[in-house]
Parts: C-alpha cells; sequence; structure tokens
C-alpha cells in the first residue's frame, strides 16, 4: 500500500488553528479510508523568519519537492518585517518556484449556509504564473519600476504557453461537468494582452468541439456572476481577474471562509483556502476551518486521479460529506452564525466521518 507524504505548512494568524483542524479530520478520513497519510511539519511564514530569516526557506522548498503534495495555510505577509516584503509573499512563492500555474477556485453552494445566490456550482480556472501579477511574472525580480517619486511602471505579461495550458485545464474540467466554458478577459481594452489570452483560449475550444464556449469583460462578467451565477459552470481567467472573480463567488454563495481552492502543476499540488490569515482573531479557538480543508479534498480528488488510487477519493468524499452533514445539523462556526469553536466544529465533523 503506498504511503502519501504530504506537507504542512501551518502558516500566520488563524493557520496553525485551522490547519491542525484539517490535519486532524484528514486523519480520521484516511484512517475510516484504509489511506496511509503521512504529514511533515515544514516552516514558513513567522516561524520560517525566526528560524531561518526566510518567510519560505529553501529547506522547505527542498522538502516540498520530495513530497506527494501539501496543505498550506494562510499567511500574514503584510504584517512581515521590511525586508521580507520585497519580494513574493509566501504562496506567491511557492506558486511560483515549482511553477504551479492552475489554481483551481470552486463555488457552490452548501446546504444550510444562506447564499446572495442560490442554485450555483462553477469552478474558476485562474493562470497562476503571469497575468497582472507583477511579483510572479519575471524570472528575476518583480515586474515593477518606480522611475520617479511619482511615477509607477506595472507590467503585465501573457503567453501563449501559460494560456494554453490552464485553458486545456478548464476544457478538460468542463468535459466532466456540464460542458461550458466562459473565457473571461479585458480585450476591448488591453487589446494585446488579454486578446492574447483570449484568442490562445478560442483555439484550445476547437480541440474540444463538445464544450460551449462564450466569453465576458471583465467588468460585466461581476455583473453576471451577481445576476445569474447558476448559468455558468467553467469560468478560465487570467492571474488578477481570478483572484478578483473568486472572492466574489466565495462570497456569493455564503461567505469566502467557506471558499476551497488548490494549486497545480503536472506532478504537485497545494491545497490552500482562499482566504486570509484574519490575525484579528488568531488564537481565539473561532476561526472556521471549511476553506483550507474543502482545499484538502481536493487534494484528495486530485492525488487519486494522479495515483488512481481509489481510497484517497474516499478520504476525500468522506471528508465533504462530513462538513456538509455537520453544518447541516447547525453545528457551525461564528461567522456563519453559530456558537461552535474551532475545535468542536473540527470534534463534531470526525464524529460524523465516524457515523458515515
Amino acid at each position: 500500500m503506498t504511503t502519501y507524504k504530504l506537507g504542512a505548512l501551518y502558516g500566520d494568524g488563524i493557520g496553525p488553528e485551522i490547519t491542525q483542524s484539517t490535519i486532524d479530520i484528514l486523519k480520521a478520513a484516511s484512517q475510516k479510508a484504509g489511506a496511509n497519510i503521512e504529514f511533515m511539519t515544514l516552516p514558513m511564514g513567522w516561524v520560517g523568519i525566526e528560524e531561518y530569516g526566510d518567510p519560505i526557506p529553501q529547506y522547505t522548498k527542498d522538502e516540498l519537492e520530495k513530497l506527494h503534495g501539501w496543505i498550506m495555510g494562510p499567511h500574514d505577509s503584510a504584517a512581515y518585517p521590511e525586508q521580507h516584503k520585497a519580494n513574493r509573499n509566501p504562496s506567491g512563492e511557492l506558486r511560483h518556484y515549482f511553477d504551479l500555474y492552475s489554481n483551481v477556485r470552486p463555488a457552490k453552494n452548501m446546504a444550510g449556509i444562506k447564499g446572495v445566490v442560490e442554485d450555483t456550482d462553477l469552478v474558476i480556472f485562474r493562470e497562476n504564473t503571469e497575468g497582472f501579477y507583477c511579483d510572479r511574472n519575471m524570472y528575476m525580480g518583480t515586474g515593477e519600476w518606480q522611475i520617479t517619486e511619482d511615477v509607477v511602471v506595472s507590467t503585465g505579461v501573457f503567453t501563449r504557453k501559460a494560456a494554453e495550458r490552464i485553458a486545456h485545464e478548464a476544457f478538460r474540467m468542463a468535459m466532466q461537468r456540464r460542458k461550458k466554458v466562459t473565457i473571461v478577459h479585458k480585450a476591448n481594452v488591453i487589446k494585446l494582452g488579454t486578446g492574447l489570452f483570449k484568442n490562445v483560449c478560442l483555439e484550445v475550444a476547437k480541440q474540444y468541439p463538445e464544450v460551449q464556449v462564450d466569453d465576458y469583460h471583465i467588468d460585466a462578467m461581476t455583473a453576471h456572476l451577481v445576476r445569474r451565477a447558476k448559468d455558468f459552470d467553467v469560468i478560465v481567467t487570467e492571474n488578477m481577474f481570478g483572484d478578483i472573480l473568486s472572492d466574489l463567488t466565495g462570497e456569493l454563495v455564503g461567505s469566502l471562509g467557506l471558499a476551497p481552492s488548490i494549486n497545480t502543476n503536472d506532478k504537485l499540488a497545494m491545497a490552500q483556502a482562499a482566504h486570509g490569515s484574519a490575525p484579528d482573531i488568531a488564537g481565539q479557538n473561532i476561526a472556521n476551518p471549511v476553506g483550507i480543508t474543502l482545499s484538502t479534498v481536493m487534494l484528495m480528488e486530485w492525488l487519486s486521479a494522479r495515483h488512481k488510487d481509489e481510497k484517497l477519493k474516499t478520504v476525500g468524499e468522506l471528508i465533504e460529506k462530513a462538513v456538509f452533514k455537520t453544518m447541516e445539523e447547525g453545528v457551525k462556526t461564528r461567522d456563519l452564525k453559530g456558537s461552535a469553536s474551532t475545535t468542536e466544529f473540527t470534534a463534531a465533523i470526525v464524529a460524523n466521518i465516524g457515523k458515515l
């Protein structure tokens, strides 16, 4: 039986609490499913700064490369010392270093959670390595220059390679779902950059004739999501647009605190909730772990497909069912208008895994 080795990067703020919650839940589900999963704790964030003088030490990167994947807690890079703000933040650095080009962010209504919209089940594929995120679109350094005290130039980078591979990811997912892809861009204004992205996606679409394709400008898309989110299936877009749209869709279906995501390439995967580190509630045992827990469900699904191991798929299914059942039963954290602490909520999920 294969033993899967996963990294655990606890992170900052509420990171240690929700990451530990997720690991406790994952251990219960893997035991129930008969899967062997081991965890390796690696320094990231403030722990990395204190122990290695770096929020993402080279040691962490070297060890992650040997693992099957990892769970990354949120980071509080805004509070890091100035010398650690010049480069990429921890998640950006790992995406850049390992070329985790595909950021997948689903948004789906959940039983027991009141959303702004209803009957929504969509997935956003966000290109993760270039676009308008200046800290990760250069080989070295960042893509910004301060020309004078009053003038700054920020670059956006768009390449055929990046657009092609994220487009294929989106279309492959659409073939497993409702066979519809929406390309989001701003080609009416950013004609060359997002125009290239749009055109390459349309070229890739020809290889998937069963899939229905449409496209919208980013500004119009925000309105369409609020008005008729249920009409969309798979959305593919560039880095910054994908970040913004996924935060929007997370809130539309209930809460950004519930929003999962996974970052992948062809060999590695990183589970990471879409929300931040919430330092204002850190250490109070009230944080909601659902976002990172459902991100770990996505990690299990990805590993199951890559390694053709149905036990890992079962692990993910057990966790997802138990999370949804727990919330349906009314056990929720405070942000969801419940009264359960993080540990109480975790214990309820673990108990429900045992009942499945």
